[in-house]
């Protein structure tokens, strides 16, 4: 999909850096230098480091529910089951208790990361060999499906928050190389394109948020510019607008849309009518007192199209911007693309 694939697999490095930030420390500052061929191999060294760098925290460690058969008290006693063992003649109380434990969802997860590295062909044996030492860290973890895994409810606190980037890497890993939805069959893998999509606009939230410090970055809901009788009758049934970036300074903002498809033009080569629909829809309810001060601006990540797309639209009082970004180039003409935005924008320097 993208050209210069090297290019672009050292730039998930640079995007997962500026997505999750812990990847600028310093114990991830050999991953920048070495080189990679394939995206899992990329993965698989930066799971090894980030590995190394908690298991030197301690792995974190959660309350479970325990129910188990014991020779003393320990928790609350389940009367009718310990009944039961006495009517059988076994001198054991059933109790019911809570154990701190590293046998948590969280560390099921990169214990099964792992073993699907282990299995991918295209990860490098070195790095295979550094991983079975890992693995033994993990020995009184289970192993779960990582098809059952509910993404969804895993919810991250003071605790355990250090896991955040690997517990996301380890998500890009596993629906890459589960394609397959039966069981022990693998087809090739891939870096989906969902998962990019999310990385690129997370990566240029966090690009701006970092580089922009007097601009206010943030990815707000834009509220329907409904008239007061209106209001309340039927808001329920309209979507949400959740915008991916807002980028606001002094009275102007601009609302940034990213999107990561295979084909950025439509066959009759226009602009796809929903992307450019969608954001019109955003800077219009956003510009209540139609001062014409926001803009919007759809930003692809460019495939194998050849031709590079800038064009800017005045449309009803308000700049509609549509751009590509070459995620195959080198990181430092990303840099320059995004810092060009800003400027045009909003008169602003890259600090």
């Amino acid at each position: 999909m993208l050209k210069h694939k090297n290019s672009f697999i050292k730039n998930i490095y640079y995007m997962l850096s500026y997505a999750f930030k812990v990847l600028q420390q310093t114990n991830y500052e050999e991953v920048e230098s070495e080189s990679f061929e394939n995206i899992y191999d990329l993965f698989a060294e930066i799971l090894i480091k980030g590995l190394n760098k908690q298991l030197k925290q301690g792995l974190y460690k959660e309350y479970i529910d325990k129910y188990e058969n014991l020779a003393t008290i320990r928790g609350k006693v389940n009367l009718r089951d310990s009944l039961t063992n006495k009517i059988q003649r076994k001198q054991l109380l059933v109790c019911e208790f809570d154990e701190l434990s590293e046998d948590n969802t969280f560390n099921q997860i990169l214990k099964i990361t792992m073993v699907l590295l282990l299995k991918e062909s295209s990860v490098k044996k070195e790095k295979k060999a550094r991983m079975r030492k890992l693995m033994l860290y993990f020995g009184n973890i289970s192993q779960v499906d990582p098809r059952q895994i509910k993404w969804q409810k895993l919810q991250f606190q003071r605790n355990n928050q250090t896991y955040q980037m690997l517990i996301n890497l380890c998500k890009f890993i596993i629906d890459g190389l589960l394609l397959s939805t039966e069981v022990g069959v693998y087809k090739t893998p891939t870096f989906s394109d969902e998962n990019i999509e999310m990385l690129f606009e997370r990566f240029v939230l966090e690009y701006y948020k970092y580089h922009y410090p007097n601009l206010r970055v943030h990815a707000p809901h834009v509220r329907w510019n409904l008239v007061a009788e209106d209001f309340n009758k039927g808001l329920s049934f309209l979507p949400q607008m959740k915008t991916d970036i807002k980028l606001a300074y002094q009275e102007q903002s601009l609302i940034i849309d990213t999107k990561f498809y295979g084909a950025i033009l439509s066959e009759s080569d226009k602009y796809k009518s929903n992307n450019l629909y969608q954001i019109f829809s955003y800077v219009k309810n956003e510009d209540i007192n139609r001062t014409g001060n926001v803009s919007g601006l759809l930003l692809y990540a460019k495939t194998d199209e050849t031709k590079d797309i800038n064009h800017s639209f005045n449309m009803d009082g308000n700049r509609i911007g549509v751009r590509s970004l070459d995620l195959g180039q080198e990181f430092s003409e990303i840099k320059g693309q995004l810092n060009g935005i800003v400027g045009e924008y909003f008169g602003l320097e890259c600090h």
